[in-house]
């Protein structure tokens, strides 16, 4: 193959984003498809969740997975998908130890920050300090950290996809890419790109990964209750706001380990702890007392703010992504 016929790298690049966003949100729609033919929709944030429902939900969360990994093997043929995607343990073990315990310490503390916010300005019903019981809080923890640890591998097959995949990708060609087999974010040398086109990877990741969910949205999903016009923009503040939290979770430590635990907390546990600490009966609004809500969009601005202000959001700071 002569040089004027080979594909230049931004051409596969291209190529490869456009075929990741066709396979992971066709999926999405096509696990989907017996709900929405069903009619279901969740008008209420304590419904509990049926069997149909976890399968079409599990069966959606591992297509941006098996996206990301054809791409990497059909599309881009750059290397193994372990070094392409951060599949990796962060070195040494006590490292890897702290980048794990970190993703839960913070995604805790800016969840309680935006229960008390919410308890501050009465937009969450706070059960208050007398209800709290040591055993009860005990009892919770321990079964929402075995829930947890069990859909992990659901979350693995989201963010192989946003942080593995296309989150360094949507860098300029050229930059970013260092020891992740072409892929990764945070070589060194590549500058990790400048101000706008880092901003643009965040806006746009956390714009692709929020309207991924419109199925769910139409169903009322994450917003129960509410109606999609209101729904989608509200969750792509969300996405915005919380990806570059995930994000930095991933440069830092090199691996998506810390980026999976991260979204598997939000998802989890933090939706669990506004029901927890909830006065009994109350009626929940996760738009109005969540993460997902104005309150956490407070408390995840401020957070990021910080992480932007002290450079923590820049590839490059940390040399392997």
């Amino acid at each position: 193959m002569t040089p004027l016929t080979r594909t230049s790298p931004s051409a596969v690049r291209r190529r490869g984003l456009l075929v990741y966003l066709v396979l992971a949100y066709a999926g999405m729609w096509a696990a989907m498809t017996p709900l929405l033919a069903d009619g279901y929709r969740r008008a209420d944030a304590r419904e509990a969740v049926g069997a149909l429902e976890q399968l079409c939900i599990g069966a959606a969360m591992l297509a941006p997975a098996l996206a990301a990994l054809l791409v990497v093997r059909f599309v881009e043929r750059g290397g193994g998908a372990r070094e392409a995607l951060a599949l990796r343990w962060p070195r040494p073990r006590a490292r890897a130890v702290r980048a794990c315990l970190l993703p839960l310490v913070v995604l805790g503390g800016l969840t309680a920050a935006t229960l008390l916010l919410g308890a501050l300005v009465g937009s969450y019903p706070f059960a208050g300090f007398g209800s709290l019981d040591a055993g009860r809080a005990g009892s919770w923890a321990v079964q929402g950290s075995i829930g947890m640890l069990l859909s992990l591998p659901l979350f693995f097959g989201e963010e192989i996809g946003w942080q593995g995949f296309l989150f360094p990708r949507l860098l300029r060609p050229g930059r970013g890419e260092g020891r992740d087999g072409g892929g990764g974010a945070g070589g060194r040398g590549g500058g990790g790109g400048g101000t706008a086109a880092l901003v643009r990877a965040y806006v746009l990741t956390g714009t692709a990964f929020a309207l991924w969910h419109l199925p769910t949205l139409l169903m009322g999903g994450q917003y129960p209750g509410r109606p999609w016009y209101l729904a989608v923009p509200a969750l792509t503040v969300s996405c915005v706001l919380v990806l570059p939290v995930f994000t930095w979770l991933r440069l830092r430590s090199g691996s998506v380990v810390p980026a999976v635990l991260a979204h598997a907390f939000a998802s989890s546990m933090s939706v669990s702890m506004v029901r927890e600490f909830a006065a009994p009966g109350a009626e929940l609004d996760p738009l109005t007392m969540s993460l997902a809500g104005w309150p956490g969009w407070i408390v995840l601005g401020g957070f990021v703010a910080f992480l932007a202000r002290t450079g923590r959001l820049r590839p490059e700071r940390y040399g392997r992504g």
